[in-house]
């Protein structure tokens, strides 16, 4: 019996010649990632332990993207304390100031993570790699810390769901779009430590910007991963990034899935997910009498080149509603260049919006943009949770960039097309 692309990473790591579902198998990691919010527990673990080294200075990243520029004394010391670690280990990929993006979109962009690896991260959203055909999961502090020190880390093999996505996509429908259809279809809890394996000719024809928004959202799923294999438009972005070799695995026909579920894109409209979860997923023609307080275009899920460019094309020439406060969150120093260059971002301070420097922000609650009582935000962020944004009765609703930005100038959720 054949193995898909999620088990030959594992059996490849694990050097085992076959691995099947359920198995325990102990593995090598290519990188282990931390950032500001849960690096500081990582260290007191390593401290602990009486570590005298990680096992590969080249190999451990550590992103302060999440409370940067720092936003209180605690924050700042945090980073502090990551800081003198990583100097005093001689950290090669360590990443804060004027060098730091949203770690999800930095360390694809940087050709730190590569197809066939097998990378964990202590945030949920590490699964992010699995649009270059890596094996991404996130996992707890104290495991970052064994990884750390040992190179290697546990894993239950997941079984596997194969989403086979074909047809055309309309104008304005992107991986957002789709990776909320699918959780509004299965649940948060529908692919529950399984590997969301997404192929077919949709898919192919996607950018990596999208990819990477589909492979972060499979923990709202519930997965352990998501993963894409690495074709000629994932491979284009590797080249010209890639600082050390890489392997390409590909499920093998006779693999065996959970489940294979199929998908016309055909069909796929404009989606959004309702508070307070991000499985209550509406089409946008249901929503449009939701008036909005703020608008966020940004984080990890979508804040890319293609997200800018897509709410740029929406506001030129246009103006934010009277008293919608929209923020802009580039999520690397490259993305803000890039932007720059374009002039999206004179588009967006020429229509009223707020331009933050990369950072998490108002996705976690953390700062640059949090809701008070009542407030309601729409936002291109990953989760809608009670009080994720802000106060416990605040709102926020899940969509792609453009319904942002469309949403932006109309001051409640609308459709692009009703601004152009």
């Amino acid at each position: 019996m054949g193995m898909t692309i999620t088990e030959k990473i594992l059996a490849d790591h694990g050097d085992r010649a076959f691995v099947e579902p359920g198995e325990i198998i102990d593995a090598r990691v290519d990188i282990v990632l931390a950032n500001d919010i849960t690096a500081p527990l990582s260290l007191e673990e390593f401290e602990k332990v009486g570590a005298r080294d990680v096992f590969d200075n080249e190999r451990v990243v550590f992103v302060l993207d999440h409370f940067t520029p720092n936003k209180d004394i605690l924050s700042a010391q945090n980073c502090k304390k990551i800081r003198e670690f990583s100097k005093r280990h001689n950290i090669k990929h360590f990443y804060e100031g004027g060098n730091c993006g949203i770690e999800h979109a930095l360390l694809p962009e940087q050709g730190i993570v590569l197809p066939g690896d097998v990378v964990i991260g202590a945030d949920s959203h590490t699964c992010t790699y699995g649009a270059l055909g890596a094996f991404a999961t996130g996992m707890g502090s104290t495991d970052i810390t064994f990884a750390m020190v040992t190179g290697r880390i546990w894993f239950k093999v997941p079984e596997s769901i194969k989403f086979i996505c074909y047809g055309k996509w309309q104008k304005w429908v992107t991986g957002k779009d789709l990776i909320l259809y699918i959780i509004g279809m299965i649940g948060v809890d529908g692919a529950l430590y399984s590997a969301m394996e997404f192929d077919g000719e949709a898919i192919s024809v996607l950018s990596m910007d999208s990819r990477m928004t589909i492979a972060n959202m499979a923990i709202e799923a519930g997965a352990k991963n998501g993963i894409f294999k690495a074709d000629n438009t994932a491979l284009a972005y590797v080249k010209e990034r890639a600082k050390r070799p890489y392997k390409i695995f590909e499920s093998d026909n006779d693999a065996k899935y959970k489940e294979i579920i199929e998908i016309d894109v055909t069909k796929l409209g404009l989606k959004v997910a309702c508070p307070h979860l991000p499985s209550n997923v509406k089409d946008v023609e249901e929503l449009k009498e939701i008036q909005i307080d703020q608008v966020v275009i940004g984080s990890c899920t979508n804040g890319r080149l293609e997200d800018l460019e897509m709410a740029a094309n929406i506001l030129k020439g246009k103006k934010v509603a009277p008293g919608i406060r929209c923020i802009i969150i580039p999520a690397t120093p490259e993305i803000y260049k890039a932007s720059l260059k374009r002039g999206y971002i004179e588009t967006f301070i020429e229509a009223g919006c707020i331009i933050s420097p990369p950072t998490c922000g108002p996705c976690l609650g953390g700062h640059m943009g949090i809701l008070a009582k009542g407030e309601r935000a729409i936002a291109t962020t990953n989760r809608n949770f009670i009080g994720r944004m802000g106060h416990p009765e605040s709102e926020v609703y899940l969509s792609g960039s453009a319904m942002a930005a469309a949403s932006a100038i109309k001051g409640r959720i609308a459709h692009p097309e009703e601004v152009l």
